[in-house]
């Protein structure tokens, strides 16, 4: 197993070497990319995929570490921070959310003829929180490698555009900056590219955009138990016809995320204990990510096409369009 996790760790260091290079900073892109696209670079390697040593250590991170990262990610977020903006804001991340998971599954399966597991972890990296719930999602459904990491591919391709689209659209609309910062962090995609567009028109955009954001990122929660459920619905039909028993897929690291935010919430850390903790969730996500990466085959990717970047597409514009309707509507109620 130490093989495996010394690759891991080796493939994340370099990533966040990467995202800390001072150009490479200033575009939001996080060290979750890097250790994703080099952990496929050497997992594709000549002879690579015959490593039987790695394997134990690779499937260690991918399960464990990404479910702690996701616990410790609960550090990140307050309770008084969610309650600040008011009901709108929750109301308007369930109605985006909610659109983009439905549109874009009926979409994915039904128009492109995506499989179930591409079509819903796109449209969950692009409804919620980016590679954070598509890996989420992934531990929940159990998919692919392949699915997941081009799921991220196509988060990582318009989050990147979104950056620089929201900025140029906020001299267009001439809307107020503290309300353009609520329709930033209902609509973008990863936590550090709505920290980038935000930062990009105004300080108080900024604020209101990271605080709606993470309340989208506390919706993964409810979403992550229902998604269980209906996915074991959803394959009874293979139980039928002899495909094997699956049981309920309860998320607890879901429940250990919550309760990291109350902790967070009602206890005052000291600030080096706080910033350790968050790192070392940044740490476990990017070894996941690392560990993602290596298994992930390129002639997998080849055959799942275009289609993937095709529906986060779509739903890019979906998501300009129906924020730019519900957010002065919603926050002006």
């Amino acid at each position: 197993m130490w093989k495996g996790l010394g690759v891991c760790a080796l493939i994340a260091a370099c990533g966040f070497m990467l995202a800390d290079i001072p150009v490479i900073q200033h575009t939001g892109i996080s060290p979750l990319v890097f250790a994703l696209l080099l952990g496929m670079l050497a997992g594709n390697l000549p002879g690579a995929g015959n490593t039987k040593s790695l394997e134990s250590g690779l499937k260690f991170s991918t399960r464990w570490f990404l479910r702690g990262g996701i616990v410790l990610f609960g550090f990140s977020i307050t309770l008084n921070q969610v309650l600040a903006l008011g009901p709108g804001v929750v109301a308007l991340d369930i109605m985006v959310m909610s659109t983009i998971l439905v549109l874009g599954y009926q979409l994915g399966t039904r128009f492109f003829k995506l499989d179930a597991e591409t079509a819903l972890l796109t449209s969950a990296g692009s409804a919620i929180c980016g590679a954070a719930a598509i890996l989420a999602t992934e531990t929940t459904i159990r998919s692919k490698p392949a699915a997941t990491s081009m799921a991220v591919a196509t988060v990582v391709l318009f989050g990147s555009l979104a950056m620089f689209v929201y900025p140029a659209l906020y001299s267009v609309l001439g809307w107020d900056e503290s309300l353009y910062g609520v329709y930033i962090g209902a609509t973008v995609h990863e936590v550090a590219q709505v920290v980038a567009a935000g930062d990009a028109v105004g300080a108080h955009a900024l604020a209101n955009a990271v605080i709606v954001k993470l309340v989208r990122v506390m919706l993964l929660v409810p979403f992550l138990l229902i998604v269980g459920q209906w996915w074991l619905k959803r394959n009874k039909v293979e139980q039928a016809a002899g495909a094997g028993n699956r049981r309920l897929i309860i998320p607890w690291f879901a429940f250990g995320f919550v309760g990291m935010v109350i902790v967070n919430s009602v206890i005052t850390l000291p600030a080096m204990i706080h910033d350790n903790l968050v790192l070392a969730g940044q740490i476990a996500l990017t070894m996941a990510m690392a560990a993602l990466g290596y298994e992930t085959r390129i002639d997998k990717l080849r055959s799942l096409g275009f289609k993937p970047f095709l529906l986060a597409l779509v739903l890019f514009l979906v998501l300009i369009g129906e924020g730019m309707l519900l957010t002065p509507l919603l926050m002006n109620a």
